[in-house]
């Protein structure tokens, strides 16, 4: 099992609002480079981690990408749609979570959850999960896909008075208008 971190993210480090839903005043950043900046395909190169593991979402999140995977056909939709889902909320019941295939809210702590997981865990966007989950140092992958934008405010994926961490380098490649690259957790 592994814990898969995967956000969009500018060259500055900032993940916060990416696709503008949060109103933000730099909000909307990835759509600077085309509507299919993060398309209809698994930009991501999450493979059968997709299939076969179990993505975590945080509500708001969560409600963004029902919203917008649900009702779409395509063959990524279809495999989003099919992908297990745990969703980190206290405010949404197990009966909210009928609007997406596959979706159920998480019962208990978070951190437990996931060490008790025997699936790759998937956290996509989320931050405030990624962030538990790399200061509870159970992020073993981060797939980031970087714009080539710098804005200057927002929240950061790794924050000034977080921990040091040592990644090594997997892989690298040009992904539309943008660069995915994937790191692990050093060797200890």
């Amino acid at each position: 099992m592994s814990v898969i971190v995967v956000e969009l993210i500018t060259l500055d480090g900032i993940v916060s609002d990416p696709d503008g839903s949060q109103g933000t005043p730099l909000g909307g950043w990835m759509f600077r480079y085309g509507g299919k900046a993060v398309g209809t395909e698994d930009r991501f190169r999450l493979g059968p981690a997709l299939d076969e593991g179990v993505l975590l979402l945080g509500r708001v999140t969560w409600q963004l990408f029902a919203r917008i995977w649900s009702g779409r056909q395509d063959p990524y939709a279809a495999r989003m749609n099919a992908a297990a889902k745990l969703v980190a909320s206290r405010t949404l019941t197990h009966a909210d979570t009928s609007a997406w295939a596959n979706s159920k809210v998480l019962d208990g702590d978070l951190v437990d959850a996931v060490g008790r997981e025997r699936r790759d865990v998937l956290v996509l966007g989320s931050l405030g999960i990624a962030d538990r989950l790399r200061t509870a140092d159970l992020v073993d992958e981060y797939r980031l896909l970087t714009f080539p934008t710098v804005l200057g405010t927002g929240r950061r994926l790794f924050p000034a008075s977080g921990r040091p961490a040592d990644l090594e380098l997997l892989d690298v490649a040009h992904v539309g208008p943008a660069v995915l690259t994937r790191y692990r957790r050093a060797a200890r």
